[in-house]
């Protein structure tokens, strides 16, 4: 790809997504470790010739990440992406695939050098900070799994009747995303994933944190001494008095908007299309999960310090 081409790129935000400053923070620190495990890859196995003898690479690292972030921002196919960066399409799938797990294991920017990459880590962080933490749960389509798979209906969403999976998002109270769970298939309910996760264990032996959820995760806060907080119960399922239904509306109300904000996170997430419904292999999935929600925390911390200096 040309110098000029490539500038443009990086100088439109809705191309990657990603503003010029973070693209250039990332070259600079993936950079590095890409070369040192493509030296370490070659290095691992019998040659016939000496370690960067041979042809060049046509696609230089700051290429393959550009194509990395347009596929997953956009889900551009490999196919046009080779045609744009004048590659062949296996150079495109093999850099992405390079390029993708080191994204994902960069964890979530809170501020500059501090990264969050492990829910403990992050419920550390909110108590520190006294914050107040949002979690919520989300599917993202994938494709049907093969026929005569054993467990291929555990794929199935019992919400949204489709083959999906399913990740857990924890945001701050200004709906910054902190942490993307691995994935689990759609029919894992949201409190299950919870346990799963730890979270139970995490809350009751580390320092108290105020955690918000929905209805999904009832229960949650009997076993965590009350740090869960989900909206209140309904004691009369039918012929409630007035003054009852006033009140519960009021409090579901007042909870519903100290928890908007992990909506607001999850949308921010949809806006990569690779989370809208991913079409690639399920075991790349939770790479992808969790490269976006490091990106987008990235630029998300990045923003937030440039408003705060203005």
């Amino acid at each position: 790809m040309g110098n000029a081409s490539r500038a443009a790129i990086i100088s439109d935000r809705r191309i990657t997504g990603l503003s010029a400053g973070v693209i250039a923070e990332l070259v600079a620190e993936l950079g590095p470790m890409w070369h040192e495990r493509h030296q370490a890859r070659l290095a691992s196995r019998p040659r016939k010739r000496a370690i960067s003898a041979g042809a060049k690479h046509r696609l230089v690292f700051v290429d393959r990440l550009l194509a990395t972030l347009v596929h997953l921002r956009h889900g551009v196919t490999h196919d046009v992406l080779a045609c744009w960066f004048g590659a062949d399409r296996s150079t495109i799938t093999r850099a992405i695939g390079e390029v993708r797990p080191l994204l994902a294991e960069r964890g979530c920017t809170v501020s500059s050098g501090v990264r969050l990459r492990t829910l403990a880590e992050v419920i550390d962080h909110l108590g520190v900070g006294g914050k107040t933490g949002i979690i919520d749960g989300t599917e993202i389509r994938v494709r049907r799994p093969a026929a005569g798979r054993k467990d291929r209906d555990r794929f199935i969403s019992g919400k949204s009747k489709q083959n999906a999976v399913k990740t857990m998002v924890l945001t701050d109270g200004d709906g910054r995303v902190l942490f993307c769970s691995p994935i689990r298939p759609g029919s894992c309910a949201d409190i299950t994933h919870a346990r799963q996760l730890g979270l139970v264990k995490l809350l009751a032996d580390g320092p108290a944190v105020e955690i918000l959820a929905d209805a999904g995760y009832q229960g949650l806060g009997a076993q965590t001494a009350g740090r869960v907080i989900t909206p209140p119960h309904r004691k009369f399922k039918k012929n409630a008095p007035d003054w009852y239904e006033e009140i519960h509306e009021r409090q579901r109300k007042a909870h519903s908007s100290r928890r908007i904000y992990v909506e607001h996170g999850i949308a921010h997430l949809k806006n990569w299309r690779a989370l809208t419904r991913h079409l690639g292999r399920r075991e790349h999935m939770s790479d992808t999960v969790q490269a976006i929600a490091g990106l987008l925390s990235h630029q998300q911390t990045a923003d937030l310090t440039s408003a705060r200096q203005m």
